[in-house]
């Protein structure tokens, strides 16, 4: 087993993601040496707060993905489970509450600027094209009331008088 990193390769490792991050135009965070918070954005599931932690011998790469789902979990978790056998650097995971993340760990000897860039986007592809169909099978009810309570507002609108 190999030793920890020192604190000069910890450094190294910070100014290289910093500068990713920075060349990447990604908004983020920097709350500690070898700690970002970066800010993905989407088009299905808006953003993406992802945490790229330098550890000891690995990167830490971890974003979450969406609460635990209110119905159907079995299903929803099925359905994500079938993804990771198609993912790079992260997978889906739980946690003990059942909410949903994007987690993954890459050898500290791996981390460069390209895969930086790589994993983030996995991450944000991931979340981006997982988003919908999962929340539609952990929210199935939840969604369907909230477009009838949409269509019935609609409805009232439709033959409230209007104001002169």
């Amino acid at each position: 087993m190999t030793a920890p990193i020192d604190g000069a390769e910890r450094e190294r490792l910070d100014k290289l993601i910093s500068t990713a991050l920075d060349d990447l135009g990604v908004a983020y965070e920097h709350p500690d040496t070898g700690a970002f918070l970066v800010m993905l954005e989407g088009e299905h599931k808006l953003r993406t707060m992802t945490w790229l932690v330098v550890q000891d011998h690995t990167l830490l790469v971890e974003a979450f993905f969406m609460r635990a789902p209110a119905e159907n979990a079995a299903g929803t978790y099925g359905f994500l489970l079938s993804r990771n056998a198609r993912t790079y650097g992260v997978h889906f995971s739980i946690d003990r509450v059942g909410d949903i993340f994007l987690t993954g760990q890459v050898p500290l000897t791996a981390v460069t600027a390209e895969e930086v860039d790589r994993l983030l986007g996995c991450v944000g592809s991931y979340a981006d094209d997982n988003f919908d169909p999962a929340i539609a099978l952990g929210f199935a009810g939840a969604i369907e009331r909230e477009r009838a309570w949409r269509a019935k507002l609609a409805a009232d609108a439709g033959t409230a008088p209007r104001p002169t």
